[in-house]
């Protein structure tokens, strides 16, 4: 009996594991590595969430149209080791963001990069595994 006990926890384990697995998501599944972009506006507001924090930019276009643009970074750990804070972005910060577009057309963008109104560039934990890698911005 304590045996099939121990089974049905390990099993009842696993399948709580495996659906975290399932929610996340490659890279290639959402953004294309062949389009990359570099959006630049000001900071609406920041989610300092797992699987990836996020935060939305205000762009304007060349007609002075404003759109809401949202900005995939790593996840918070990653960015911790990156030198990021919780008080790296604010709302009402400009900021100009190197990354790659979604796929499926909406405003989403994978940040690569962060530039930040201070001039500083920082890494943004990003999942894209292709080309130049980016290093740790020490002294954030």
């Amino acid at each position: 009996m304590r045996n099939g006990r121990k089974a049905v926890v390990a099993a009842v384990l696993m399948g709580c594991m495996g659906g975290a697995a399932m929610a996340h998501h490659s890279f290639v599944a959402e953004f294309d590595p062949s389009k990359p972009a570099t959006i630049a506006g000001s900071v609406t507001k920041i989610e300092w969430t797992n699987p990836h924090a996020r935060f939305y930019v205000d762009v304007k276009d060349a007609a002075g149209a404003t759109t809401n643009w949202e900005v995939e970074l790593g996840s918070p750990n990653t960015l911790i080791r990156y030198g990021w804070a919780r008080n790296t972005l604010a709302a009402g910060t400009g900021v100009s963001v190197e990354g790659f577009l979604a796929r499926d057309g909406h405003k989403y963008i994978n940040a690569k990069t962060v530039k930040l109104a201070d001039g500083r560039t920082v890494n943004a934990g990003s999942s894209y595994q292709g080309g130049e890698q980016t290093t740790k911005t020490p002294g954030l």
